[in-house]
């Protein structure tokens, strides 16, 4: 039995509030299929139009998107000030995105990895699809409880 009052439902964000989140944020967590799974990596990106740019170096990511170009990009946000919180996913295909515009470079130094050295490649995600959800987090339930993992599940 579920009490509508005391879960806040969720709003569907239309694409254009989708980008507009996606530009106050630069952090979110890539989805790739390795040896058949799954994985995600937190990873910095900036926005090109309506695409995501990031930096990556060889390695695991690196080969999975060689491997499989469909990946998906997480990226959310809470905000116990303003009692929201809001979450979109961008799938789509990577593609390498080398320089050759003055943007790209511009674009490619705006994206310091994080560790320092290292991240020589540069992909940019070709959206297929965008969705985003805004989570209302004063309804009473959230304003007494603390969001642990059972409360989060509930709402998602």
């Amino acid at each position: 039995m579920t009490d509508n009052n005391i879960v806040p439902e969720a709003e569907v964000l239309g694409a254009d509030d989708c980008w507009r989140l996606l530009g106050e944020t630069h952090v979110g967590r890539l989805s790739v299929i390795v040896d058949g799974h799954p994985d995600i990596f937190p990873v910095n990106f900036a926005l090109d139009n309506e695409t995501i740019v990031f930096r990556t170096g060889m390695g695991t990511k690196q080969q999975a998107m060689e491997a499989d170009s469909v990946v998906a990009l997480e990226s959310d946000s809470v905000s116990g000030e303003f009692g929201i919180a809001w979450s979109v996913v961008v799938k789509g295909a990577a593609e390498a995105a080398g320089p050759g515009s003055p943007t790209m470079d511009e674009l490619r130094r705006a994206l310091f990895p994080w560790q320092g050295t290292g991240q020589d490649f540069l992909y940019r995600i070709v959206p297929r699809s965008i969705t985003g959800r805004r989570f209302d987090l004063s309804a009473p339930m959230s304003l007494q409880t603390p969001l642990d993992d059972a409360t989060r599940a509930g709402l998602e």
